[in-house]
């Protein structure tokens, strides 16, 4: 009877194990967030969205306020348009807000902020923001940087040899 309830025991702590890695796996990977219905959509258009993906945070002030819903291109402006769902409770966005994507960190992830405007007049579902800075490719700043070392090197040869 004794190893039976010792059996028991460890069975239900097996059980809650599984269970917390299982709550754990969701709030890490942001299910838990998008399955929440209390949130609404608005959209901005981007030159270039870097290595943006669907479910990179979109943040106020560093703030975590929604999700990147869904990245598609427009076919008649080939502009990248992303869709965000920002939580129901950040309902005071500004109409004349901006969206810019950054990096976390050197090499990290991209994400999405919001810079709130200072208008009266509130985004709502399905509004699209006006004001958008696109992502800062580093491979492209890099080869700005080597092709502005490169003509400055030229243009001081060419200005000792006269």
């Amino acid at each position: 009877m004794r190893e039976r309830t010792v059996e028991s025991i460890v069975g239900v702590f097996m059980l809650a194990g599984i269970l917390a890695l299982l709550l754990l796996a969701l709030k890490v990977s942001g299910l838990s967030a998008s399955l929440s219905g209390k949130n609404y959509s608005i959209t901005a258009d981007f030159d270039n969205v870097g290595s943006l993906k669907p479910r990179a945070p979109v943040t106020i002030a560093g703030v975590h306020v929604g999700q990147v819903a869904s990245i598609h291109l427009d076919p008649t402006t080939f502009r990248a348009v992303i869709t965000m769902q920002i939580d129901s409770d950040e309902n005071k966005l500004p109409n004349d807000s901006s969206a810019s994507i950054f990096t976390q960190g050197l090499l990290g992830a991209n994400y999405i902020s919001l810079t709130p405007g200072f208008n009266q007049v509130f985004l709502k579902n399905g509004d699209q923001i006006q004001n958008t800075r696109p992502a800062l490719i580093l491979e492209n700043l890099i080869g700005q940087l080597l092709f502005s070392i490169k003509s400055s090197s030229g243009s001081d040869k060419n200005s000792t040899s006269n």
